[in-house]
């Protein structure tokens, strides 16, 4: 039986991959885009801003309206800053929290309705390795995710009795957009900015890992198959083995040598175990 999906920002990346494969296994799919991109076969496009709320009521509305029900939602649509804590614009900040955590807090929360008023549906949430590790100069971007997982977490529980079901994805390295879009965020390196020289290595560092990454096919794969699971796991870690493995070791090692490992691979010069 194909079920009625409604994921967010499928201009490009994970959310264009998974929209596109999701069509084509025969889904009834909307996906959201912020403004015109080229079509995919088989996918509806919605307007929808996740800073605005009155887009988000537009966009559910409507997909309750075409098809009477709400299946699975899969919250992927999100941005990415980068900087030091300290010199990061306010402005900045707030959009990321904004759109990577409240807007995902206000959809679902417009999508709980539909789904219990239909006697069940699944909801998927991408959160990052980043969720469960903070990464130096992705600190807004770390705590953004952080929130999804704490999130996620609480809702579960909440919504089991209704037959709703909570999955969070944690993607590793990844070729998408993400590095070009990051650059459109960074904190300026302006006049003594004592972050400066650190920030310009462990961001080439960050962006080489990012082209190095994973094709988003293999997470759309996945993504397909957990839509179609009777009984999907809690959380899926997508990622090379050697981010598996980092998730692994921070639960394993003392904090201040896990700091150490992590700050080392991000090239920060005086960093103590």
């Amino acid at each position: 039986m194909h079920k009625v999906i409604l994921i967010t920002g499928v201009s490009s990346g994970f959310g264009r991959e998974s929209a596109a494969l999701m069509a084509v296994q025969g889904h009834r799919v909307y996906g959201t885009v912020r403004s015109e991109c080229e079509a995919l076969q088989g996918v509806i496009h919605l307007s929808m801003d996740l800073t605005d709320h009155e887009s988000i009521r537009r966009a559910v509305r409507e997909v309750v309206e075409k098809e009477g029900r709400i299946d699975v939602l899969v919250n992927n649509a999100g941005m990415h800053t980068g900087g030091p804590v300290e010199t990061t614009p306010v402005e900045y900040i707030r959009l990321q929290m904004e759109t990577s955590f409240m807007g995902m807090v206000l959809l679902t929360r417009e999508v709980l309705p539909v789904m219990r008023g239909s006697g069940g549906g699944m909801i998927i949430n991408i959160s990052s390795i980043g969720g469960l590790m903070g990464l130096p100069f992705q600190p807004f971007y770390s705590a953004a995710k952080f929130a999804v997982e704490g999130f996620s977490e609480a809702l579960r529980m909440e919504v089991q009795p209704f037959n709703v079901r909570v999955v969070v994805i944690n993607p590793g390295d990844f070729r998408t957009s993400n590095s070009g879009n990051r650059r459109k965020f960074l904190a300026p390196a302006a006049g003594e900015d004592p972050y400066a020289g650190q920030f310009e290595k462990s961001l080439s560092i960050i962006e080489k890992d990012e082209a190095g990454g994973q094709n988003p096919a293999r997470l759309a794969k996945k993504l397909v198959k957990i839509i179609e699971s009777r009984n999907p796991a809690h959380r899926y870690i997508i990622s090379s083995p050697d981010q598996r493995l980092a998730v692994v070791l921070k639960k394993l090692l003392p904090g201040k040598v896990f700091s150490w490992i992590l700050g080392s691979h991000y090239g920060i010069t005086g960093t103590k175990k």
